[in-house]
């Protein structure tokens, strides 16, 4: 029996014969002739649509690996860590990598499926003690590949550009959506661009595009001199990305006074980036990540929020750690994983046991694609083909 759907006030399971909601099985007539899956798909998304029509002030989105996975155009496709490792065996070849594991103790290797952030981990922990020339080249051929494997072309069809499209269409009165994404492509950013967005990313409208968190606090509005100066006139189709991991188009430079700036680059020496390792935690602790996580624990405080969490899986303990602290202290948010692993008997048990006896959470066994399709729209807000005004910075 796989259960797909998770909450407090709801579950529903079902398997090739049956379908069980809440407890209670659902027979062959009542299913109408529909199929104990396309009968369960169904009555999860009128559930999850129901949920999501509802007015949220504020919406976060938290998006892991799953929502690039298989976008892309040609062979170049989102992978998850899984197809990164299968990257770098075939670039690399498994007996060079044999020899790596050697060098720095990793007795985990295995072909077809290791964990490449465990193997990135021993190795830079190795490198303070080993300091191998040939070790760290390795690991340098390594991140090369996770760079190479991460830089997506955003195809027609992509979910990236609907998403937005749905997220925004919401009062101008709330505050402006909010995307953390943990993945270093540039997917959103092309999605925006091809949808007529404008980001607010903490870097300046200016050139050189300098990072600074106070960029996070400017807003885009319209003028327009037919109109009360009183009156807020906030541009619909702004939203806010935050890059917790770095991204492939950061990139840290020196002025002639030897300051240190981040800023963005279309062609970046060295893209600013927190590779999977262990070290992530300590890296966060550094800009302009810092910037990005102290932001994502405020959001997470605010009240009447909606937190997204799509193709996230919890790995990261100090985000995960956000979430769950979120969860105690702030009654008003509403929490909604997104991943198709919902369904696997042993994947979110923690949080499946709180969607038991609370009833703010919600686990949805979905495709990040899948989810954008079915995800409730507002023709009423929707500015996607409304023309745009003359804006200004405030």
């Amino acid at each position: 029996m796989k259960q797909i759907y998770y909450s407090e006030n709801c579950n529903i399971a079902y398997d090739s014969d049956s379908v069980i909601i809440n407890g209670k099985p659902i027979s062959a007539d009542e299913r109408e002739k529909s199929s104990s899956e396309e009968y369960a798909l169904t009555k999860m998304r009128e559930t999850y649509r129901a949920v999501l029509s509802r007015q949220y002030e504020n919406i976060v989105v938290l998006s892991g690996s799953g929502t690039s996975v298989g976008v892309g155009v040609g062979e170049r496709l989102g992978k998850t860590m899984s197809g990164l490792w299968k990257s770098v065996v075939d670039k690399l070849g498994f007996a060079k990598l044999q020899d790596f594991a050697k060098k720095i103790k990793f007795d985990f290797l295995d072909e077809m499926n290791t964990d490449l952030e465990a193997l990135l981990s021993k190795a830079i922990l190795s490198q303070t003690f080993l300091n191998n020339s040939r070790v760290e080249k390795t690991i340098r051929e390594i991140e090369a590949i996770i760079q190479e494997q991460c830089s997506l072309e955003l195809p027609e069809n992509a979910p990236q550009l609907a998403f937005l499209r749905k997220l925004t269409a919401r009062k101008l009165k709330y505050s402006r959506v909010k995307i953390f994404t943990l993945n270093y492509d540039l997917l959103f950013e092309q999605a925006a661009s091809k949808g007529g967005y404008v980001i607010i990313d903490g870097f300046s409208f200016s050139y050189p595009r300098l990072f600074n968190g106070i960029n996070f606090d400017y807003d885009i509005v319209a003028r327009n001199t037919n109109r009360p100066q009183s009156e807020e006139n906030f541009v619909a189709k702004v939203i806010h990305l935050y890059k917790p991991h770095g991204s492939l188009d950061w990139e840290k430079v020196k002025t002639s006074n030897d300051e240190e700036h981040v800023i963005k680059s279309s062609n970046p020496r060295n893209p600013l980036m927190i590779y999977p390792s262990n070290t992530k935690f300590e890296h966060s602790y550094e800009q302009p990540y810092f910037e990005m996580i102290s932001r994502f624990q405020q959001e997470l405080r605010t009240k009447n929020t909606l937190l997204f969490v799509i193709g996230f899986s919890f790995y990261d303990k100090h985000i995960k750690a956000m979430i769950y602290e979120a969860l105690n202290v702030n009654p008003s948010i509403t929490v909604v994983v997104i991943s198709p692993s919902v369904k696997e008997e042993d994947a979110f048990t923690d949080l499946k046991a709180k969607a038991d006896i609370m009833g703010n959470i919600y686990l949805i066994s979905e495709t990040f694609q899948n989810f954008v399709k079915y995800y409730p729209s507002s023709d009423i807000y929707d500015y996607s083909s409304k023309e745009g005004e003359k804006s200004d910075t405030v």
